[in-house]
Formats: structure tokens, sequence, C-alpha cells
């Protein structure tokens, strides 16, 4: 607490003392804990520190004293031959039985019941190893799930990677798993940091991440850093080896490969057994010598796994069990406002910097104006603060015991901070804070029953937002948006910021207009690299007609609801000449974005820019239409480079009509889809006599 005299000290000193006296007697005596020990420490800490600072200030027989208490441009790019996928996560039992509840109901009836796979989650970098014949050839970081990080030479360097594979490997296999640094190699490495006056890694996870992107692999080396397997994404078919069954059975060709595998995990065959595992981690969780931060639970069967497939970012098949979110508290020094790229305004907290999890926090989501109002936090308030499943640090509670009397309550700015232009008041529906920093628009967060936030209920709110549609912080973050659902990415945002500064496009449908010679007269731009960038866009404008959709910034149309639309309508002019009850039936389809989608669709400028893309040579691919289960019960195994579809489309596509996507080829495959530059999939279809197919002989299937 900079620049505080010692007389508010003094008193925040006071205020701690009583307020922590409070608590200890509610849960000591009261049996009635108000908060997570969490809180309890950190408000126990902070008056530690203040005590420090302040000696003659201490009372030694305190009743209080009695207590316990983006891929880096430095290393080549690698896009992933399968998709490099995130979980999905949950924080309770209960989210546990209505993620089996789910996946149930998507498996045929007659699966009486599910085993799993359980294992700890650990806490690091996940990576990407290569194998040709059982040498290791190439290495990569997860990056984005398609495009990662060429790090094969800082790989080499962790002594628990095997270069060669035991036994008589041959073909291609690719093994995943994460790079940690443990935490004894992690105290050693801050010890030496603090040494040479170089600042300090807030923890494990940050410091394995960091090691790995040395550019020099000798430093990598010395860090020591580990590698603990989880997975095998591809597998080729050979005469002594059968296909695997179960994601357990991975497991064991892993250890039999020469990889360590996480010690803790368990094959349940309920959730009774998953939940037992579960509390028998988190036991010894703090004594582990890695960091977790959960349980990754799987259905074990693979060819279910298959079945089952993925939504969005995350397979259906797992899901990652995390632990109460870590709490701390701290001091509101402000609060201001951030801008979405729909417009909307979402307010930030600036706190006092804290450790939460791990990781110093200086800001904190209070995600809207009904947040705010509900908690009633101000500005000078002491609040507490969590990072949900690690991921987004938010203001959960205001601890409104330790007010002064000077906090000051916080409203909403009548002009825009970037542009300046008026900021109104609009009905609106949640939007996940997980999509570039949009806020939930919702009168009270959906928490699990640990506090951790779920994501935004679908009802009506309000919200603020710019009404200059031309406001910089919208057209920035909207084109980044719309070249990112497109898959373009070889465009960041300081190249669209070039592109722009340079009068080169107005809006994304310039883009599309863009040639070799634009780019290379650029300063820093090569001929190459403007090559690969106009290749890159030239491959993207054939889109499905859902991205179209997606990628146009609609207002409260997330992926979903654009998938919702393509698969009920079928054609981009279908929707357009649709009313809005119309859209309004569609399940999962309220008024408010009903209307939000009609309202745009109406709108002359909106029409423009479509019409502009048109002409600038996008086409619209209506493959997003209804299932007919044309591919009912076949079974694909996918392999090489297409031509116009990407991996994951194809396997979409194949899911949408009935069909299941497998990771290996077996007596079982009825189709295999082969695109350029097969691999050893290619060959076992061959040997198994499998039926292989060009990417033109399965558009007409479908």
């Amino acid at each position: 607490m900079k620049n505080e005299t010692r007389e508010t000290e003094a008193k925040r000193i006071l205020k701690l003392r009583k307020e922590i006296e409070r608590l200890r007697k509610e849960y000591h005596e009261k049996n009635n804990p108000k908060v997570t020990d969490d809180v309890y420490e950190a408000l126990t800490r902070e008056l530690h520190e203040l005590e420090i600072r302040h000696p003659d200030l201490v009372i030694t027989n305190n009743s209080i004293n009695r207590v316990a208490g983006k891929p880096l441009p430095s290393f080549k790019k690698v896009k992933h031959d399968i998709r490099m996928l995130s979980l999905n996560d949950v924080f309770s039992e209960e989210e546990i039985v209505d993620w089996e509840n789910r996946v149930s109901k998507l498996l045929s009836s007659n699966i009486s019941k599910l085993n799993y796979f359980c294992e700890v989650k650990l806490d690091g970098l996940s990576a990407s190893l290569h194998y040709k014949d059982g040498v290791f050839i190439r290495g990569a970081t997860r990056g984005d799930g398609f495009i990662g990080e060429d790090v094969t030479e800082n790989l080499r360097m962790i002594e628990s990677i095997p270069l060669h594979l035991k036994g008589n490997i041959k073909g291609d296999v690719e093994v995943r798993g994460e790079v940690i640094m443990t935490k004894k190699a992690w105290e050693k490495l801050n010890k030496k940091q603090e040494e040479l006056g170089k600042p300090t890694f807030a923890n494990t996870r940050n410091a394995a991440a960091g090691s790995l992107r040395q550019l020099d692999p000798s430093i990598v080396k010395e860090r020591k850093l580990d590698f603990f397997a989880w997975d095998i994404a591809q597998l080729p078919i050979t005469s002594y080896q059968l296909p695997i069954k179960t994601h357990s059975g991975k497991h064991k060709l892993l250890r039999e490969f020469g990889f360590q595998v996480a010690p803790y995990e368990k094959e349940a065959k309920n959730l009774k057994d998953v939940f037992s595992f579960i509390k028998e981690v988190g036991k010894v969780r703090a004594s582990l010598p890695y960091g977790t931060d959960g349980i990754v639970i799987s259905v074990d069967n693979i060819e279910l796994q298959d079945s089952l497939g993925i939504v969005g970012k995350a397979p259906r098949y797992m899901a990652a069990y995390k632990y109460e979110a870590e709490r701390a508290t701290t001091v509101v020094t402000d609060i201001t406002v951030n801008v979405g790229r729909t417009g909307v305004m979402t307010p930030l907290a600036h706190l006092n910097p804290t450790l939460v999890a791990g990781s110093t926090i200086s800001k904190a989501t209070l995600h809207n104006m009904d947040q705010i109002e509900r908690l009633d936090t101000r500005v000078g308030d002491t609040v507490v603060i969590q990072k949900a499943g690690d991921v987004i640090p938010e203001v959960v509670e205001v601890l409104t015991n330790m007010r002064t009397g000077k906090e000051k309550k916080f409203k909403m700015p009548e002009f825009c901070p970037i542009c300046n232009s008026k900021i109104e008041r609009k009905a609106g529906v949640g939007e996940s804070p997980m999509s570039d920093g949009l806020a939930p628009l919702l009168p009270r967060p959906r928490t699990s029953r640990r506090g951790a936030f779920l994501g935004p209920r679908l009802s009506s709110s309000v919200a603020y937002y710019c009404t200059n549609k031309n406001c910089p912080a919208r057209s920035r973050r909207g084109m980044q948006h719309f070249v990112n659902i497109y898959e373009i990415y070889e465009i960041g945002p300081k190249i669209l910021d070039r592109l722009k500064d340079e009068g080169l496009i107005s809006d994304a449908a310039d883009l599309f207009t863009l040639e070799v010679a634009d780019l290379s007269g650029l300063e820093r731009f090569g001929e190459k690299s403007a090559l690969n960038i106009i290749n890159s866009i030239a491959s993207h404008k054939k889109v499905l007609l859902w991205r179209f959709i997606y990628a146009l910034g609609i207002i409260h149309v997330g992926e979903q609801t654009a998938q919702d639309l393509a698969n009920h309508f079928g054609s981009l002019t279908k929707i357009s000449k649709a009313s809005e009850e119309e859209i309004n039936k569609i399940p999962n389809i309220g008024r408010v974005v009903s209307h939000s989608i009609y309202e745009y669709l109406k709108q002359k400028e909106n029409i423009s820019f479509m019409d502009k893309l048109f002409e600038n040579g996008v086409v619209i691919d209506n493959t997003s239409l209804k299932s007919t289960n044309k591919l009912k019960d076949k079974v694909f195994v996918l392999t090489g480079t297409l031509e116009t579809l990407s991996r994951d489309d194809a396997k979409k596509m194949i899911l949408k009509e009935g069909g299941r996507v497998s990771t290996s080829v077996s007596t079982k495959t009825d189709f295999v889809l082969a695109g350029s530059e097969p691999g050893s999939k290619y060959t076992d279809a061959i040997k198994l006599g499998v039926k292989i197919i060009t990417e033109a002989e399965f558009l007409k299937m479908i």
C-alpha cells in the first residue's frame, strides 16, 4: 500500500484485526466460516506485513497470534496434423454427474454403463512429439491448437523425453504430454534469478513455459525441465500390435515406449470411483513434487470417444475437474472500462497487486454494471478475488466490514474512452468472457457450488455500448475476430494495424483484394512472408456458412448460434429473408438474439459489407445443412492435407451425417479419407484392404 501515511496504515491494522477476530470466532467458536481459508489467510498476511513495517503497533498477546494460519515469432510455425484441443472444466461432483448425463444421451441406448480413466492434470505447457520409425524427429508447442512453435531442439534437452522409442516401432507416432518444472527446480531457478538481479517466475507453469521458449537449448538443459506423456495422437498398426482400445491402454503403451506418465491415475468403473480418486489426490496434491490444477476424467473406451467427437474446442469425452479456486483479498484502487469488439463496455477493477494461484494479479473483471451493483463494489473497497478455473481473475465478494467511509461508487462514463462517442444502455444477453474479453451481460454470474465462475446465463440484462460503429477499438478487435474465424492465422493484430495505417485496407473485406506487391514493398515485409500471407488469404476465401455468419460480429451471435442458424436455414439468402419470428423459433435462440440478427441483416451498411466480401471473391460453402444420416455408422480415418477442407471441418461433416471418425485404421474402418502427403494410415489402409477415397469422392458422398 504505497504512499499511504502511517496514520492510514494504523487505521488499516485496526480494521484488519477486528475483521480477522470476527472471522476467527465465526470459524472456531461458532463453526460457521464466512469466508474460505484463502481469504482468512490473505487478511492475516496483510496484517503481518503492516506489523513488520510498524513493529511498535504489534500486540503480542492478541488472540489472533495464537491461530495457525501466442506462438513466439522467433520460432518456426508448425501445423498440427491433428488439432490439439482444450478441455471443458467442471468444479463439483454435481457438474461431473451432469457431464455424464450429457455423454450418455449422445451414445446409443444399449450402453448400460461407462468406464472412466482418471489422471492428474499437470500444470505446465502442452507439447507434441513426432517419431519416425521410433526416432524423435520433431516437437512443437500446442500454440492455438492448429499451429504451434517448433521447439524440437529444446525438447531434445529434456532427459525424460526418449530420443528413441523402445521396441521395433515402424511408421509415424505422435505423443502428447506436458512439459513441466518441478517445485524444487523452480525454487532453485528463482534463487538464481534473484542472485542475478533478474525477475523471478510466479509459478512452475510460467517457469516451464518461459524455459521451453528459450532460444538457447543449453539454457533449457540447465533448467532441468521434465516431461510427462498423457496421450498418443497417432499410432501405426503393425502385425505384432493390436489396435489400442482404451485410453488407459494408451498409458500402458506409453510406458512401454519409455515415457514417464503421471503416477496418479485410476481406471474407474463408475463415478463413485472417480470421486474417490479426486479426494485421494486432493489430500496429497499440495505435497506433490510438481504443480497440478485438477483431474482429467476421460471416457476410457476409444471407440466411444470417437462417437462422442468434439464440440467447439473441446472433446465431449473428457472433462477437467478443477479444485477449488484459490482466493485472496486486495484493495480496489480504480475502476475503468474496456471496449469490446461489439462496443460493449466491460468494467475492470485495478487492484493492489496480490498473489492468486501462484500469479500476481493487478486487474480483475467486474463483468458489467449489474455485477458491480449486486456486489456494491466501490473504489477503495477490500475485495475477494479468485481465478475461476485458474483462468479469469474476477472480483467475487466485497468485505464491507473493512470500509472506512472514503470509498467511492463507480459511475459508467457518458462517453467512450477510446473515441469519445456517446455511450448508451441497451438490453442484452450474456456473452462469454472467454471470447475477446467481452463481459457476460447478466444480473448475476452463474457459479458452481464452490463459487467458481461458469459463464453467463442466457437471460436479458442491460449493458452499455459505444454508439460509434467505427470506434477504433471496435474496428480493430472486430477485424481480428474476423481473421481468426476465417482461420487466417498469418495475420495478427500488429499486421492488421500496419495494413490500416498504410491505407491498404479499411475493413476486413479489403483483405481479399491484397496482392503480394502490396505487402512486399512495406518495411520488414519480405517477399516470402508477403506470399505466405496472400496465399493464406486466398485459401480461405471459401468459408462454411456458420463461419461466415460468426465472423460478421453480430451482437450476441457466438459460434453455437451461428451453427444453429446455418443448420436451420441452410443458406445466407434464406436467413436474410427470414422474419424475426422465424429466427426466434430456432431452439436456443431467444427474442433478444433473434432481434439482433434480424436488425443486423436489414441495415444497409451491413448488407454493403457482405456484398463487398462476395465481390472480392469470398464464397460460402453451404455444407452446414441438417443431417440426412448419409454416413450413418460408417467409420472414417483422416490422413494427409485436404485441398479445400481442414481436418476439423471434414470431421464435423462426417459426425453431422451420422458417421464416426477414428484415429487409427483397423478392420472396422470403412473409409480412409486421404489428402496430399498422407501418413502411415494410408499404408495401413492398403495392408488391411480398407477403401481409400479422395476429398472429391468424400464430398460426393455428403
